[in-house]
């Protein structure tokens, strides 16, 4: 059995950056840390709005001495942003009154959801969730990132698929995902899609492409294999 590495958490540091970015003493750490699930529970789990259908794909969270910054990652900035950025503003107040302090918002809109695994993850899940064929549904997603210009998807689902009574593990691939190629720029998403007959858990990995122009301690990935030795020929 292999040992599974998330392609997200593998690349932090190196390529990609945390997704919280705060320094705090020990004592207050673990304070700090809950108050960031708080912040993206609330978003994605909205109370009365559902903020979800505007795409997520990360809510990314700052800290200053007097503020706390958030900024959020969507595929579909108006259904956040509202008329003349009102919505945005009884977010901003609601989540000042959830943790007490002073929150400053930035929405950033993603041109090519397709290319993130995380929206892809959860377009497959709502379309399982309304009873569409799993297969099909895979087949879909993976032709439209591969024409966005994803250089590799591989989509990967487990559960009691089409309503099968023995739960199981379905998988498609198209084109290249090099996991353990550091400088592939490799986006992982999960999700679950909740049928009548259970939770269906939805793996998804994007290959964007390569870090280019990033400075990195460790070499080129492809420069830095060892040479294949030449397969020998068995003579009978």
């Amino acid at each position: 059995m292999g040992q599974k590495v998330n392609p997200v958490g593998y690349r932090t540091g190196i390529f990609r950056d945390w997704k919280s970015r705060w320094y705090a003493p020990k004592g207050e750490y673990g304070s700090l840390l809950l108050e960031d699930k708080k912040i993206r529970d609330f978003i994605k789990k909205h109370p009365t709005k559902n903020y979800k259908a505007a795409g997520i794909d990360r809510i990314e969270i700052e800290r200053t001495r007097d503020e706390v910054k958030v900024y959020l990652f969507v595929a579909r900035p108006g259904l956040i942003i509202g008329k003349k950025g009102q919505e945005v503003e009884v977010l901003q107040e609601e989540l000042q009154n959830l943790i007490g302090r002073r929150v400053n918002m930035k929405i950033e809109e993603i041109s090519r959801p397709e290319l993130y695994a995380q929206l892809v993850a959860e377009k497959i899940s709502e379309q399982i969730s309304k009873r569409a064929s799993f297969r099909r549904t895979m087949k879909r997603a993976i032709e439209e990132s591969m024409d966005a210009g994803a250089k590799g998807i591989k989509i990967q689902m487990s559960g009691r698929l089409g309503g099968a009574e023995m739960s199981r593990c379905e998988k498609a691939v198209a084109g290249s995902i090099p996991l353990s190629t550091l400088r592939a720029k490799i986006d992982y998403g999960f999700t679950e899609a909740k049928t009548a007959q259970g939770h269906i858990g939805i793996q998804v990995w994007v290959n964007q492409g390569m870090y280019d122009g990033e400075v990195s301690d460790g070499v080129d990935a492809q420069a830095g294999q060892a040479p294949k030795a030449p397969k020998r020929s068995y003579k009978r």
